[in-house]
């Protein structure tokens, strides 16, 4: 590691990096995934993460689900005070170069509806809205449907 404290630094999640796994999720989402769910998650087969950290602070997780030539993003999340830093574009870049090199031919996700920067940060990406699921997210004032995207990994360039 050079002594860049805004270097990103991308390593693989496996199993002993739950607890900051775990804690990053809650950082990101208003509805967090403990250590056993994204120690279930990861044991699935065809799964693989990533943690994120600027300098020496964990700042991002992102869990992929891979099955054939289709893979889709469990969560991708950054804290707060390191958005829009290049995290998240990093993050999704490592998946995208795993998944291409895999032969996986498309990634899907989902974003809240009222997330208009998520969506707009896909959208730049080249992701499309192929579905719609009403009230899928619980919020603390009800819930938020979840808009599901797609991306053509053959528009990924190494």
């Amino acid at each position: 590691m050079s002594g860049d404290s805004d270097e990103i630094v991308l390593q693989p999640l496996g199993p002993f990096d739950l607890v900051v796994a775990a804690a990053l999720h809650a950082g990101c989402f208003d509805t967090a995934w403990n250590e056993s769910a994204i120690a279930e998650l990861l044991a699935m087969p065809g799964s693989f993460g990533a943690l994120a950290h600027v300098g020496d602070q964990p700042a991002g997780l992102v869990l992929v689900l891979a099955v054939g030539g289709e893979a889709e993003i469990l969560t991708l999340g950054v804290l707060p005070r390191f958005r829009r830093r290049g995290v998240a574009g990093r993050l999704l870049a490592w998946v995208a170069d795993r998944l291409s090199r895999a032969g996986c031919q498309r990634l899907l996700l989902e974003v809240a509806e009222d997330n208009a920067a998520a969506r707009a940060f896909y959208g730049k990406l080249g992701f499309v809205q192929i579905g719609r699921r009403p009230s899928y997210y619980r919020r603390t004032a009800g819930t938020e449907a979840a808009v599901v995207l797609a991306w053509a990994l053959d528009q990924w360039e190494r």
